[in-house]
């Protein structure tokens, strides 16, 4: 059993960021769904990201630190798209995880001004069409965080959908999504 904490995506913590998280729970995993945006959550991307830009980055990376203030130091970091700064950053710079998932996108290790911790597998999935993904550059990123880690996965999924695991959103890709999650829950059982 892990202990998990899922980061949500610039629109909020969604029923279908929430419906994943009752997937780990179900396979018998801990797994907390803090909400950066108070309850908020938008219809697209960009008002997500509109509403993100006045908060500002910093602060949606401090709200991540503040939920998991109070929680065991060894956990496993999840986080769908914005997600990632939050999940990417604990993962790689708070003592103690024992994992990282990130989903649609990554930044660049340098970013959080340390290596990527020694004994942290990561897993990063996206869309091999993402234009976000891949037009935005989290693939090299992704490519290179894998080839740094010593246990790191990089997993590509046919289609153009940066939200495809989200099944309340219609971007979600059922198909794509189960093989995500069987993806996970694998490297959650080897921790």
């Amino acid at each position: 059993m892990a202990e998990i904490v899922v980061f949500h995506h610039a629109q909020g913590l969604t029923p279908g960021v929430t419906a994943f998280a009752d997937e780990l729970r179900q396979a018998g995993h801990i797994a907390h769904t803090p909400d950066l945006f108070d309850g908020r959550t938008f219809d697209t991307i960009e008002e997500g990201m509109s509403f993100v830009r006045e908060l500002g980055f910093g602060e949606v990376m401090e709200r991540g630190e503040r939920a998991v203030a109070g929680l065991p130091v060894e956990l496993v970091y999840a986080g769908f798209s914005l997600g990632v700064v939050a999940a990417q950053k604990l993962a790689q710079t708070r003592p103690g995880a024992r994992g990282a998932l990130l989903f649609y996108s990554c930044i660049p290790v340098s970013e959080f001004g340390q290596a990527w911790p020694k004994g942290v597998p990561v897993q990063v999935h996206g869309m091999d069409a993402d234009p976000i993904f891949v037009g935005e550059g989290d693939i090299d990123a992704a490519r290179a965080l894998v080839e740094e880690a010593e246990d790191g996965e990089l997993f590509l999924y046919p289609g153009d959908q940066h939200y495809f695991a989200d099944s309340s959103l219609p971007s979600f890709d059922a198909k794509a999504t189960a093989l995500l999650l069987q993806r996970v829950l694998k490297f959650l059982t080897s921790l």
